[in-house]
């Protein structure tokens, strides 16, 4: 029988992707962060066929990634483009003919390329990155001291310093403004410096050219954090396997290996590829992937996932997956989809920083040429001013504000086990207040077990299984599974049935040895059952059994009880999410006596009974009322994820609802469900806290600046010190476990 919400439980699986390589530290030669010229959420493209792929390097944040997406834009006939931060990836859309010219637009813009599934060359040493940083800093010491001695060599010296920390940064802002980015840091820095130099504050230029470049460096440090994650996952693949043919060994590239082929992993290595065990017994370390602390048992015959560690001995196993889709692509494909999807809040800020520097731009223009022109005030301490707060027209900390803290939160969310789908999955997680959960496979294992087989006087209770067994053979159901394996380990002789049908909503049905047999669910048979049945049905529902009863044209052979165990850690997590204020509801299609049974249990609510479009229309009327997830885990939840705020699949659902949904359990635990809705609660909130930073340090300086209180200095310090604060605050997100 075939209950509507009782659906086929599968092996762990995710979305299909292409594959992926490592990300690796910036290059040396990079461009500056942060600009406000940011776009609107691209189309994602990673699927599109024969798109063109890149690494990127030197990208330090969005709006960096950004950077690379206008100039790639400018390129003719690209139809579409998109960067990929966290796994610095260039995707676009464009005839191979073009390839020369994006690789052209996007170093001239910067940035460096490599092909895409190569490998990094070696990252510079830590000197040589901050050699820039270093001499400057020295230069600016030794004027110092020599304005002591010789007051003009000094300023002259200072000069000299200035011009040469200008040059780097001069020449990306002339590189950004020819790809399409005139409002970018580099061209506000480079505006403001020049400036000083002209009225005389050389010493104030330096540091301002000094700050920067200490700012830089930090975002390119909390960058490789924020994509620490993501370089781990990546680092579970080893780069080769052994292959055994026959009685050879040999040693290939994982990209080599094909389902059916056979492997070896000695004890403390990795798997390369998704694999069934053969041979013994062994155990594995699956925490990378599962969160799972403790090593797992398999058996000969079991899927074992990529980047699992063999633990104590020498393995074989058969390859199941293809190159580039193994459970580490299909994780890091989940990522790269969550980055394309931006959070609303995200695209606000990216809107208004497209608003704020320009017009931080004319303000400083205005304030250098009115008071001089039609109040006679002095020239240089307007241009001052007006230089002042072209750096505190620097959209850095606000352009990051949000992207920075989405970025952690989604990195901590894959600690402990949860993908969710990106900024937008997030920000509508945190708005959560109820939880609707699918029964079978969610709240319980997905794995029922026959409890009772109730004959019919005259009837054996294995000729009741044996016709059950031919009726339910071949289908995927968890139900029909469970009796056909209750008939197979009960040494039940195997009838043949033809002409298989599901009756939707009812059943199914099949003749077996010349008669029409029907499997139903107790209130769809189609005949009057005795009232001594009835009561018995009654109460093995009261007690959570669900109860099919099998008839042959029209006339009653039996019923079978079958029970689901309930999922060890689902109780735990229904208290967990009450304590965070989220109800919870189980929308079931099992009869009403066998969910209250279960909803009892675990302390929630529950409807029973609901075909897929019922269940559809209890989500639309409960999302009416408060914010709406929706937990499942097989293809008919997927119109109810589509229906609610927010779609959650269990890491072992079928691929439909994996796609519908927009968060994941990889490690098909509930107990992840409250850790997922406090992290995007803390995640909203530290958004908040940098916004109020980045707009709240500004207005201070912008006050102070008019007033003739704080400088140039301050006031790049004022813009750094709000970017290292913001790339701060969104770094605690990053202590979160599960």
């Amino acid at each position: 029988m075939r209950t509507p919400s009782e659906k086929p439980h599968a092996t762990p699986q995710f979305a299909k992707m292409t594959p992926i390589s490592a990300p690796q530290k910036p290059a040396i030669s990079k461009a500056a962060c942060c600009e406000s010229d940011a776009c609107e959420n691209p189309p994602p493209v990673q699927e599109v066929a024969g798109a063109l792929c890149w690494q990127v390097a030197g990208m330090d944040c969005a709006a960096c990634a950004r950077k690379v997406e206008n100039a790639v834009r400018q390129v003719p006939e690209v139809r579409q483009v998109q960067v990929l931060f966290a796994t610095e990836k260039l995707v676009v859309d464009a005839p191979a003919s073009q390839r020369d010219a994006i690789e052209q637009a996007v170093r001239a813009a910067g940035y460096t390329l490599r092909e895409a599934n190569t490998a990094a060359p070696a990252a510079p040493s830590g000197l040589r990155e901050n050699l820039p940083i270093i001499a400057i800093a020295i230069f600016m010491a030794l004027s110092w001291a020599l304005e002591q001695v010789y007051p003009l060599a000094g300023r002259i010296a200072f000069t000299i310093t200035t011009l040469v920390g200008l040059f780097p940064v001069a020449r990306q802002a002339w590189r950004l403004i020819r790809s399409g980015n005139p409002f970018a840091i580099e061209t506000l820095m480079s505006v403001a410096a020049t400036g000083a130099l002209i009225i005389g504050a050389s010493e104030e230029a330096a540091m301002v050219l000094l700050l920067f470049l200490v700012g830089e460096r930090l975002e390119g440090w909390a960058a490789n954090r924020a994509r620490s994650g993501v370089s781990a996952l990546v680092a579970l693949r080893p780069e080769t396997a052994v292959r055994l043919r026959g009685d050879a060994r040999e040693t290939v590239a994982i990209s080599d290996l094909q389902p059916g082929d056979v492997i070896e992993v000695a004890a403390g290595g990795r798997l390369p590829a998704d694999g069934k065990l053969l041979a013994a017994a062994a155990s594995f370390d699956e925490s990378a992937l599962t969160g799972e602390s403790l090593p797992v048992e398999r058996q000969p015959g079991e899927k074992v996932p990529a980047g699992a560690t063999s633990v104590d001995r020498l393995v074989s196993f058969e390859v199941t997956s293809r190159p580039g889709d193994s459970a580490i692509d299909r994780i890091l494909h989940l990522i790269e989809e969550a980055e394309s999807k931006r959070a609303p809040i995200e695209r606000f800020i990216d809107r208004f920083s497209r608003i704020y520097t320009p017009v931080i731009m004319a303000a400083a223009l205005l304030t250098a040429l009115i008071p001089p022109l039609l109040f006679a005030a002095p020239w240089l301490p307007w241009i001052y001013k007006a230089l002042a707060l072209l750096l505190i027209g620097c959209p850095c900390a606000l352009v990051i504000s949000t992207p920075a803290a989405i970025t952690s939160g989604l990195a901590a969310a894959t600690r402990f086990g949860a993908l969710i789908k990106g900024g937008a999955a997030l920000e509508a997680l945190g708005r959560v207040e109820q939880i609707a959960f699918d029964k079978t496979g969610t709240l319980t294992a997905g794995t029922p077990q026959v409890t009772a087989v109730d004959p019919v006087d005259g009837l054996e209770a294995e000729a009741l299984l044996a016709y059950a067994a031919a009726v339910e053979q071949g289908s995927t159901h968890p139900l029909a599974q469970a009796v056909v394996r209750e008939a197979n380990a009960r040494g039940v002789a195997t009838l043949r049935a033809g002409a298989q049908r599901t009756l939707a909503g009812a059943g199914v049905e099949a003749q077996v040895e010349g008669r029409l047999l029907r499997i139903s669910a107790p209130d769809k048979v189609t005949i009057e059952l005795p009232a001594d049945w009835q009561a018995r049905i009654r109460e093995q529902e009261a007690q959570g059994q669900t109860v099919i009863v099998v008839t042959a044209s029209d006339r009653l052979l039996g019923t079978l009880a079958l029970r689901d165990t309930q999922r060890a850690d689902a109780r735990d997590a229904v208290e967990k999410l009450r304590a965070l204020g989220v109800g919870s509801v189980m929308l079931t299609g099992d009869n009403p006596r066998a969910a209250a049974a279960i909803a009892a249990e675990l302390g929630m609510e529950y409807r029973a009974g609901l075909l897929p479009a019922d269940k559809v229309a209890a989500v639309n009327e409960l999302n009416a009322r408060t914010p709406l997830a929706v937990v499942g885990d097989g293809i008919n939840d997927a119109p109810a994820m589509k229906a609610a705020t927010i779609g959650i699949a269990m890491g072992s659902g079928t691929d439909v609802a994996l796609e519908a949904a927009d968060a994941a359990l990889t490690h098909n635990r509930l107990a992840a469900l409250p850790e997922m809705i406090a992290l995007a609660r803390d995640t909203h909130r530290n958004i908040r806290q940098n916004i109020a930073i980045a707009l709240g340090l500004k207005a201070v300086f912008l006050v102070t600046t008019l007033l003739g209180l704080t400088g140039l200095w301050l006031a790049v310090l004022a813009d750094t010190g709000a970017t290292v604060l913001v790339t701060a605050n969104a770094l605690r997100l990053l202590r979160k476990r599960g």
